[in-house]
Protein backbone atom coordinates (compact mmCIF):
# COMPACT_ATOMS: atom_id res chain seq x y z
CA UNK A 1 0.00 0.00 0.00
CA UNK A 2 2.85 2.41 -0.80
CA UNK A 3 5.39 3.73 -3.78
CA UNK A 4 8.84 3.81 -2.37
CA UNK A 5 11.13 6.02 -4.17
CA UNK A 6 14.39 6.27 -3.68
CA UNK A 7 17.41 8.75 -5.43
CA UNK A 8 20.43 7.24 -5.34
CA UNK A 9 22.94 9.60 -7.82
CA UNK A 10 23.26 12.33 -10.25
CA UNK A 11 25.92 12.85 -12.96
CA UNK A 12 26.05 15.89 -15.61
CA UNK A 13 26.93 15.99 -19.03
CA UNK A 14 28.62 19.16 -20.43
CA UNK A 15 26.24 21.84 -20.58
CA UNK A 16 25.30 25.50 -19.33
CA UNK A 17 24.93 23.66 -16.16
CA UNK A 18 27.72 21.96 -16.15
CA UNK A 19 29.87 25.38 -16.61
CA UNK A 20 27.97 27.74 -14.95
CA UNK A 21 29.88 29.01 -11.56
CA UNK A 22 27.09 30.11 -9.73
CA UNK A 23 25.21 26.93 -9.50
CA UNK A 24 27.22 24.67 -6.80
CA UNK A 25 25.09 23.14 -4.49
CA UNK A 26 22.24 20.50 -6.12
CA UNK A 27 19.58 18.86 -4.16
CA UNK A 28 16.64 16.82 -5.46
CA UNK A 29 12.94 17.29 -4.74
CA UNK A 30 10.76 14.76 -6.08
CA UNK A 31 6.54 15.66 -6.52
CA UNK A 32 3.71 13.11 -7.00
CA UNK A 33 1.18 16.04 -9.55
CA UNK A 34 0.24 18.46 -6.50
CA UNK A 35 0.48 15.67 -3.67
CA UNK A 36 3.45 15.76 -2.25
CA UNK A 37 6.99 16.80 -2.60
CA UNK A 38 9.84 15.42 -0.94
CA UNK A 39 13.46 16.42 -1.07
CA UNK A 40 16.76 15.01 -0.38
CA UNK A 41 17.65 15.97 2.94
CA UNK A 42 21.12 17.70 1.95
CA UNK A 43 22.57 19.58 -1.07
CA UNK A 44 25.84 18.21 -2.60
CA UNK A 45 28.41 19.89 -4.15
CA UNK A 46 28.06 19.67 -8.00
CA UNK A 47 29.88 16.77 -9.88
CA UNK A 48 32.39 17.81 -12.34
CA UNK A 49 31.54 15.95 -15.79
CA UNK A 50 32.15 12.59 -15.79
CA UNK A 51 31.58 12.16 -11.60
CA UNK A 52 28.14 11.07 -9.59
CA UNK A 53 26.97 12.53 -6.36
CA UNK A 54 25.50 10.45 -4.19
CA UNK A 55 22.21 11.06 -2.10
CA UNK A 56 20.83 7.73 -1.26
CA UNK A 57 17.82 8.97 -0.29
CA UNK A 58 14.87 6.90 0.04
CA UNK A 59 11.07 7.75 0.85
CA UNK A 60 7.84 6.19 0.98
CA UNK A 61 4.71 7.63 -0.07
CA UNK A 62 1.52 5.86 1.55
CA UNK A 63 -1.23 5.08 -0.58
CA UNK A 64 -3.25 2.90 1.83
CA UNK A 65 -7.30 3.42 1.84
CA UNK A 66 -8.26 3.65 5.56
CA UNK A 67 -5.24 6.91 6.14
CA UNK A 68 -4.76 8.12 2.34
CA UNK A 69 -8.01 7.72 0.54
CA UNK A 70 -7.38 10.97 -1.85
CA UNK A 71 -3.94 10.03 -2.70
CA UNK A 72 -5.70 6.28 -3.66
CA UNK A 73 -8.51 8.64 -5.95
CA UNK A 74 -5.97 10.52 -7.40
CA UNK A 75 -3.96 7.01 -8.48
CA UNK A 76 -7.69 5.51 -9.61
CA UNK A 77 -8.46 8.82 -11.56
CA UNK A 78 -4.99 8.76 -13.01
CA UNK A 79 -4.62 5.65 -14.37
CA UNK A 80 -8.32 6.31 -15.72
CA UNK A 81 -7.62 9.47 -17.62
CA UNK A 82 -4.88 8.91 -19.48
CA UNK A 83 -2.68 12.53 -19.21
CA UNK A 84 0.97 13.15 -19.38
CA UNK A 85 1.58 15.73 -17.16
CA UNK A 86 -0.43 13.79 -14.35
CA UNK A 87 0.88 10.21 -14.65
CA UNK A 88 4.42 10.99 -13.70
CA UNK A 89 6.68 11.26 -10.57
CA UNK A 90 8.88 14.61 -11.25
CA UNK A 91 12.06 14.78 -10.13
CA UNK A 92 13.26 18.45 -9.93
CA UNK A 93 17.39 19.24 -9.73
CA UNK A 94 17.24 22.01 -7.94
CA UNK A 95 20.56 24.43 -7.40
CA UNK A 96 20.95 25.36 -3.66
CA UNK A 97 22.99 29.03 -3.42
CA UNK A 98 25.93 28.66 -1.26
CA UNK A 99 25.60 29.92 2.88
CA UNK A 100 27.20 33.13 1.99
CA UNK A 101 25.00 34.28 -0.36
CA UNK A 102 21.86 33.47 0.91
CA UNK A 103 20.01 36.19 -0.77
CA UNK A 104 19.78 34.13 -4.14
CA UNK A 105 16.79 31.65 -4.81
CA UNK A 106 17.26 28.47 -4.73
CA UNK A 107 16.55 27.28 -9.30
CA UNK A 108 14.99 25.01 -10.67
CA UNK A 109 17.65 23.63 -13.32
CA UNK A 110 16.69 20.45 -14.42
CA UNK A 111 13.39 17.80 -14.37
CA UNK A 112 13.38 14.27 -15.37
CA UNK A 113 10.31 12.07 -14.85
CA UNK A 114 9.18 8.42 -14.18
CA UNK A 115 5.94 7.61 -15.46
CA UNK A 116 3.16 5.50 -13.08
CA UNK A 117 1.32 4.39 -16.25
CA UNK A 118 4.55 3.04 -17.87
CA UNK A 119 5.37 1.15 -14.66
CA UNK A 120 1.82 -0.83 -14.79
CA UNK A 121 1.49 -1.34 -18.57
CA UNK A 122 5.16 -2.68 -18.77
CA UNK A 123 4.41 -4.34 -15.84
CA UNK A 124 7.97 -4.08 -14.09
CA UNK A 125 8.55 -1.40 -10.92
CA UNK A 126 12.21 1.08 -11.68
CA UNK A 127 15.36 -0.72 -10.15
CA UNK A 128 18.05 1.64 -10.36
CA UNK A 129 17.92 3.13 -13.43
CA UNK A 130 19.15 6.10 -15.06
CA UNK A 131 16.70 8.78 -16.37
CA UNK A 132 17.50 12.03 -18.39
CA UNK A 133 17.62 14.95 -16.72
CA UNK A 134 16.36 17.86 -19.16
CA UNK A 135 17.06 21.34 -18.40
CA UNK A 136 14.47 23.60 -17.44
CA UNK A 137 15.51 25.99 -20.09
CA UNK A 138 15.46 24.10 -22.76
CA UNK A 139 13.26 20.39 -22.40
CA UNK A 140 14.72 19.10 -25.49
CA UNK A 141 17.99 19.51 -23.97
CA UNK A 142 19.86 16.76 -21.50
CA UNK A 143 21.75 18.05 -19.02
CA UNK A 144 22.53 14.69 -17.03
CA UNK A 145 21.04 11.30 -15.68
CA UNK A 146 19.35 10.94 -12.15
CA UNK A 147 19.60 6.99 -11.27
CA UNK A 148 16.49 6.21 -8.98
CA UNK A 149 14.66 3.56 -7.93
CA UNK A 150 10.58 3.69 -8.16
CA UNK A 151 8.69 0.76 -6.62
CA UNK A 152 5.04 0.86 -7.38
CA UNK A 153 3.63 -1.67 -8.87
CA UNK A 154 2.14 -3.62 -7.01
CA UNK A 155 0.31 -0.79 -4.95
CA UNK A 156 -0.87 0.16 -9.27
CA UNK A 157 -2.16 -3.18 -9.41
CA UNK A 158 -4.23 -2.99 -6.28
CA UNK A 159 -5.72 0.47 -7.32
CA UNK A 160 -6.24 -0.41 -11.13
CA UNK A 161 -8.36 -3.53 -9.96
CA UNK A 162 -10.31 -1.55 -7.68
CA UNK A 163 -11.07 0.86 -10.74
CA UNK A 164 -12.11 -2.32 -12.55
CA UNK A 165 -14.69 -3.13 -9.30
CA UNK A 166 -16.49 0.33 -8.70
Amino acid sequence: EKIRIEIISLCLTESRIASDETIQQLFVECRLYNFLAEETPLSLPKPTSGQRIHYNYSNVIHVDKANNRARREYLKFMLLKPDLHTDSLRFTVVSDPPEHEQDLECEDIGFAYVSLREILQKQRDIIEQDIDVFDSQDDSAVIGKLKVTVEALHVLRAVYEECKDD
